[in-house]
Order: C-alpha cells, then sequence, then structure tokens
C-alpha cells in the first residue's frame, strides 16, 4: 500500500515487514517494555475510539508535552487517525512559551508525561479557555490516566466511524502545528501536511544500509520535526525504536540496544569526544601514546584514501588496536549518525568516520519538513565541511545576497494566523526563504556560511558575519560556546564559555588545583592558554574577523537559562542583554 498520511505507516508496516516484539521500545522502571505492530495499531485505535467518544472534531488541536516514549506515538498516531492536529511542545519551554502556543494554538486537549511537567504547567492550565482535557501518562489523582482513554475507546469502538474519519483525511491536511522557540519574539506556529513530512522521509529512506532488522536509538525530542521526521522514516523502514531514558543514560543505553542508527545533534558528538580525550589522558606509558597517535591520525582523516596507502594501513593498526574500543563504548557496531540541528565541527566529523562510525550531516529547518540537503554514503555523496547534497524533489538557489532560497513539496503550508508573515517567508512562485547564507560547491555540496539577520556592520563599514568564526573556534577544546560580537565597533570580540569538562582535564594534566569555575578563568597560566587558542583560530580569518578582545565566563549556556534555544541556537539578543556590561568593557 502507498504512504500517503502519516498514519498510513501503520498498516503499512505490518503488511510489508515481519513481526517483530520491538517496533517501538521505551525503559520504565529498568527495563525494555516493547510493543509489537499489532499492540501498537490497537492501542493507537483504541485512543482514536476515545477521541471520538470525548468529540474530537477534525482540525482540532491537541498538544502533547512529554518526554521520548512510546506513548508519544500512540496519542500522536491517534490524533492524525481522526483528523485532529497534533501540536507537539517542548518539555523544556518557559511558562510564558506553555501560556502562549496554547492560546494561540487553540488547543483543546493536553498530554502530560509526568509530575514534573504537570507542576510546571498546572497552574495555567485554567487560563487556557479552549481546553476541555488533560491526560498523564503516570498516575496524577488532578488528572485522568491515558489508560482511562484508552478504556473509553475499548468501551465505545465503532470501526465504520474512525474508517469514515480517516478517509475524510487528505495528504494536504494540516498534521501538525509546530512552534518553533525562536531567538526572538513569540514563537512561531509552522503549520505542517501529511504531505510534507512523507515528502521528506521517502527521498530520505535510501540513506540507511540497512534492512527491517536494524535498530534506532531516539533521544533528541520528538517534538522536534527532525527526531519526528526520522522517527517515521524509521516505521517506513521497519527498523526497530528504541526510546533512550535521557541524555545521561544515553551511552548505556546503546550498549544495551547496540543500534545501527543514532540521530543527534553536534553537542553529544562533543560530549562523547571530551569523554574519550579525558580517558586517553588516563592511560600510561604506550597505551597512552597509541591512543593519542590514534586520535591525532583521526583528525586527519579524508575520504577515498586521499591521505595515500602509509594512512590507510595505519588507519587499519589503529583500528584493531583503538578505534574498535571506541565503537563498543557505543554499542560495538559500525554506527551511521546523522547530525543536524546546528554546524558540525569538521574534526568530529573526520574523527568518527575515520574510526567506522560514519556521520552525516544534513541541513533543514523546521519549515521545511525538515530536511533540504544531507550528505550520504554514496559515491561523492559526502564532503566534510558541508550539509551535503540537495535531496530530489528539492529545489535550492543561492540569491544575490546569498540567502539559501528553498522550493519544493517539503515547504510548509505557512505560519499559523500569521499571513503576512508567510507571504514574507514564501514568495508567490513558492521559494521560502530560508535566511541562512551559503553556497553550492562545485562538487554540488552546500555550505553553509552564516545566517543573513546576524551579520553586523564594523564602524568601518565591513560586515561581519558572526557564525562561520563561532563554528570554527568551537573546534578548541576549551571552547564550549561562544558569541561574536562587534556592532558599530572597530573590531570584533567574543565572550567565550570554556568546556569545564575538558578544562578541569588539562588542569589535572598539568597539576592545577581546580577550585571553582570563576577562580580559574581568571587565573592568568588560564587565560593565558585561552589566548593560544584565539590566536591559533584567528589565523583563519581576514582582519575584520579576527577576534581582538574577549572574555571568559564562568558559567554554561542552556535553554534553562535562556541563553540559547532548545536546539541550541545562540539567543543573540538575550546573551548581549544579559551580558551588557562584559561586552561595552570588551571595547573598552
Amino acid at each position: 500500500m502507498e504512504v500517503t498520511r502519516i498514519f498510513d505507516l501503520l498498516p503499512y508496516h505490518e503488511s510489508k515487514f515481519k513481526p517483530k516484539e520491538d517496533v517501538l521500545a521505551s525503559k520504565e522502571n529498568g527495563d525494555w517494555v516493547k510493543y509489537s505492530i499489532r499492540q501498537y495499531r490497537e492501542i493507537v485505535d483504541n485512543i482514536s475510539y476515545g477521541f471520538l467518544t470525548l468529540g474530537v472534531q477534525p482540525g482540532d488541536k491537541i498538544a502533547q508535552i512529554s518526554a521520548n516514549r512510546a506513548e508519544w506515538n500512540f496519542v500522536d498516531m491517534a490524533i492524525l487517525q481522526v483528523g485532529a492536529v497534533h501540536v507537539p511542545i517542548y518539555p523544556t519551554i518557559s511558562e510564558s512559551d506553555y501560556k502562549y502556543i496554547l492560546n494561540h494554538a487553540e488547543v483543546t486537549h493536553v498530554f502530560i508525561s509526568g509530575q514534573e511537567l504537570l507542576r510546571k504547567i498546572d497552574h495555567i492550565l485554567p487560563e487556557i479557555s479552549n481546553i476541555k482535557g488533560i491526560f498523564t501518562y503516570k498516575d496524577h489523582h488532578e488528572h485522568k490516566h491515558l489508560n482511562e482513554l484508552i478504556e473509553l475507546g475499548k468501551l465505545n469502538q465503532d470501526k465504520a466511524k474512525l474508517d469514515a474519519r480517516k478517509e475524510a483525511v487528505a495528504a494536504d491536511d494540516v498534521a501538525t502545528i509546530i512552534y518553533t522557540s525562536g531567538t526572538t519574539g513569540n514563537p512561531k506556529g509552522v503549520m505542517l501536511s501529511h504531505h510534507n513530512i512523507i515528502s521528506d522521509f521517502k527521498v530520505c529512506a535510501y540513506i540507511p544500509p540497512f534492512g527491517e532488522e536494524a535498530k534506532a536509538v531516539s533521544y533528541l525530542p520528538l517534538c522536534h520535526v527532525y527526531e519526528r521526521m526520522l522517527n517515521y522514516l524509521y516505521h517506513y523502514l521497519g527498523f526497530s525504536i528504541y526510546y533512550a531514558e535521557n541524555l545521561g543514560t544515553i551511552t548505556d543505553n546503546m550498549k544495551e540496544v547496540k543500534p545501527d542508527i543514532l540521530s543527534t545533534v553536534p553537542r553529544l558528538l562533543e560530549k562523547i569526544y571530551d569523554k574519550l580525550f579525558a580517558t586517553g589522558h588516563k592511560l600510561t606509558g604506550m597505551k597512552r601514546w597509541i591512543f593519542f597517535w590514534a586520535l591525532h591520525l583521526a583528525i586527519r582523516y579524508e575520504l577515498k584514501g586521499a591521505n595515500g596507502w602509509f594512512y590507510e594501513l595505519k588507519r587499519k593498526l589503529y583500528d584493531k588496536l583503538v578505534y574498535t574500543k571506541w565503537r563498543d563504548a557505543l554499542g560495538g557496531k559500525h554506527l551511521l549518525v546523522v547530525s543536524g540541528g546546528a554546524a558540525l565541527q569538521p574534526r568530529l566529523a573526520r574523527m568518527f568516520t575515520c574510526a567506522g562510525i560514519n556521520v552525516l550531516e544534513g541541513y533543514g529547518l523546521t519549515e521545511t519538513s525538515p530536511v533540504i540537503a544531507v550528505n550520504d554514503l554514496t559515491k561523492d555523496g559526502m564532503k566534510f565541511g558541508t550539509v551535503g547534497k540537495v535531496l530530489q524533489g528539492v529545489q535550492v538557489k543561492i540569491a544575490e545576497d546569498g540567502e539559501i532560497l528553498c522550493k519544493g513539496p517539503n515547504v510548509m503550508k505557512g505560519y499559523f494566523k500569521e499571513e503576512e508573515m508567510t507571504r514574507e517567508a514564501i514568495e508567490a512562485d513558492g521559494w521560502f526563504h530560508t535566511g541562512d547564507l551559503g553556497r553550492i560547491e562545485p562538487e554540488g555540496h552546500l555550505k553553509i556560511t552564516g545566517r543573513k539577520k546576524e551579520l553586523f556592520k564594523t564602524s568601518f563599514g565591513k560586515y561581519v558575519s558572526p557564525q562561520p568564526i563561532e563554528d570554527t573556534f568551537k573546534e578548541s577544546l576549551f571552547i564550549d560556546q561562544l558569541v561574536v560580537v562587534g556592532e558599530n565597533q572597530k573590531f570584533a570580540g567574543a565572550l567565550i564559555v570554556p568546556d569545564f569538562v575538558f578544562l578541569k582535564s588539562y588542569c589535572a594534566v598539568k597539576e592545577i588545583p581546580y577550585t571553582t569555575n570563576a577562580e580559574m578563568i581568571n587565573l592568568p597560566r588560564i587565560r593565558k592558554r585561552f589566548q593560544t587558542e584565539v590566536t591559533r583560530y584567528n589565523k583563519c580569518f581576514g582582519d575584520t574577523e579576527k577576534i581582538k578582545s574577549w572574555d571568559l565566563l564562568d558559567t554554561e549556556w542552556t535553554f534553562e537559562t535562556g541563553e540559547i534555544t532548545p536546539t541550541l541556537k545562540l539567543k543573540r539578543n538575550i546573551i548581549v542583554k544579559k551580558y551588557e556590561d562584559k561586552i561595552a568593557k570588551l571595547f573598552e
């Protein structure tokens, strides 16, 4: 059968693939709870019957606030089967954003995973006039449990009515409204149709080189379109999906599951690298020498044997001695890693790929369902430092000012209740303005060079694009985050957040007693070491783009503290306001 609506994936999966007990799996009380496709479909249908009994109408907006778990899929598919619209919401946003989204989307029902999230929003729910029902995935006396909705559905099964409702859903109907976190202003509700998302995962289906026996581990939020689209892709390809407990348990979960594929953001790869580096420093004698020889070899890796036969000979030796242990730490297989959401440092892509863990960087936006371009494993399909070639059926052109424009079946229907904003984003002939700057490399790969709105001009009239500078400096092991500033100033400056995990390891090796972050960043010896890093990476840029003044911060940036979005993009306006005094001192 053909998949034209997202919920078609369920009968498609059951008809095409061999039965298995772990189509979906979540960790509950230390054990993996697994679901077959038959159990999956039965639960989804009963939730759908429950929705019909509650009077849910086509077009009603139903929100879900939850970490990744099998129930997320059950509710998602049930919402779509009855023609309603799924509004997934990040579990980590602010109270004001929750209130705005629930009101703006006119949400009628809310599904919440647990007590912690309930505490965040329970007191604002009475202020949302549209809400008719609240369900949780864990027992709470205040609200109904999901199982109560399932039981309601069991008692009111009406297959003819459900079939009629499913039949009435068209491929071009809005399936979901995803509110982008944004770096300024209120979140925007991106309307994506069934066809938008299906078109994207179908053209990505050639990338994983596995069959239905493959396993995927999922930890990125399913409320983000990137992980959600891949989640549907795994359904489409018959992969088993295991939902990690949380980011802190991801490596342990991977050792248990032994996955074939993982989607991630660069931050996880950076943390894995830091752990590997720290492990190497703990070794002694010849083992330590071998480890760091292998590491330095990996960072210099080039595709297609471009480094020559002697390099490849050493690579095979180190694979037996070192790289196989790196793979064991991630489940033991030649893992395929798809990286998105932020720029990936080329050294990380080189290192992991050299070690037999293929890292494919891609690019897209919520508004494009999301993938526009991605590296792949075909001949000439991969190039470090780029986001790959444009997907089949998707068009990209570079505007005169360098902005990337996109056109295709993956482009959103528009912003919910924002017609003027939609017209600004999508031209009459269908070209969507991404807001990103880029260029097409001679081999056909797309390279991102910055954000259009982030360009600033120095007092000498020279334009500076901060993102490429920030991405390059973050290749330093010492730097976790930094923001480049300098609007109307004579030169560019930067605020730097050290990678405190690595800094502690460095201090231990150099026998520098580590006290507090605040004290360490003011040690002359540490500041001198950071100046060495700044000098090193400044060589990559012209005089206008060099960091002439900088300062270190003693706290990490997180989405909880407001400096970055849930997708790890910098909230520049907030950072500039928060550190106004420090930035002013950079230019005194």
